[in-house]
C-alpha cells in the first residue's frame, strides 16, 4: 500500500485528490496538512511515502516545507503541484529535493500514475512543465557563461562529467529531456533493465537521489547545456 500526503490549502482540493486516490486499491491518503507546517507535522506522525504538496499557501508555503521535509525525512517522496505560472518555484522546488512535479489541471489518471511511478522511486518529469522549467533556468545560464551558448561546440570539462562513461552521458542528455527509462530504452535500442542500471549509476556518482535530482545538476555542472 502506498500513504499518500496531502498538502494544500483549500479542502475542497484536498477532498477532490483524495477521492480519486482513496479509489485504487493500492492507495491510502494517510494524513492532511493545510499549510506547509502542519505537512511537517503531518509526514511527522503519518510516514507517508509520497506527498502532493501545494506551492502557494499561507504561512510556511511549499518551497520551504519541500526543503524541511526532505531533509528530515528523506525517504519521502515530494510532488509540487503547480500551475504553469509557478515555474520559478518548482525549479527551486526541485532543487530543494521534490521528486518532480504535476499540473493542477491533470486528470484522474495521470495523477494515480504519477504517485506510483515517484513511490517506485522515479522521478516526475512532466513533460508540459518541464520545457517551461529549463528554459527559464537555461537563460539565466546562458546569460552567465555566454561562451557556452552553442551547444554543438561545447566539450564539458571533466569535472563536470566526473565518472560518468560515454553511455552514462548519452542516457543523462535523455533524462534531461524528460524522456522515461522505457522511452530513453526505445531510443538507445537496449532494454528497460539495462537503462534502470545506468540511470542507477549516473544517481550514484552525481551523488543525488533522483532523476530530477540529476538533471538539475547536470545542467548545474555543465554536463547538459541549453541550447539559447
Amino acid at each position: 500500500m502506498i500513504r499518500v500526503g496531502l498538502v494544500d490549502d483549500q479542502a475542497m482540493v484536498r477532498v477532490g485528490l483524495k477521492m480519486i486516490l482513496e479509489s485504487e486499491d493500492d492507495l491510502d491518503v494517510c494524513g492532511e496538512a493545510a499549510d506547509g507546517s502542519e505537512a511537517l507535522a503531518m509526514a511527522r506522525e503519518t510516514e507517508p511515502n509520497v506527498v502532493l504538496m501545494d506551492i502557494r499557501m499561507p504561512g510556511v508555503d511549499g518551497l520551504t516545507a519541500t526543503r524541511e521535509l526532505v531533509a528530515e525525512c528523506p525517504d519521502v517522496h515530494v510532488v509540487i503541484l503547480t500551475t504553469f505560472d509557478d515555474d520559478e518555484y518548482v525549479y527551486e522546488a526541485l532543487r530543494a529535493g521534490a521528486s518532480g512535479f504535476l499540473l493542477k489541471s491533470a486528470d484522474g489518471d495521470t495523477l494515480v500514475n504519477a504517485v506510483r511511478v515517484v513511490a517506485g522511486g522515479e522521478a516526475l518529469l512532466a513533460p508540459e512543465v518541464t520545457r517551461r522549467v529549463i528554459e527559464k533556468f537555461a537563460s539565466g545560464a546562458l546569460a552567465q557563461n555566454p561562451a557556452g551558448a552553442d551547444p554543438d561546440n561545447h566539450v564539458p570539462s571533466p569535472e563536470a562529467i566526473g565518472d560518468l562513461s560515454d553511455r552514462e552521458v548519452e542516457v543523462l542528455l535523455l533524462m534531461a529531456r524528460g524522456l522515461s527509462n522505457q522511452e530513453i530504452a526505445s531510443e538507445l535500442f537496449v532494454s528497460n533493465t539495462t537503462v534502470k542500471t545506468h540511470v542507477s549509476h549516473i544517481l550514484t556518482k552525481l551523488g543525488v537521489r533522483d532523476r530530477v535530482q540529476a538533471v538539475v545538476e547536470a545542467y548545474n555542472s555543465g554536463i547538459v547545456v541549453p541550447r539559447p
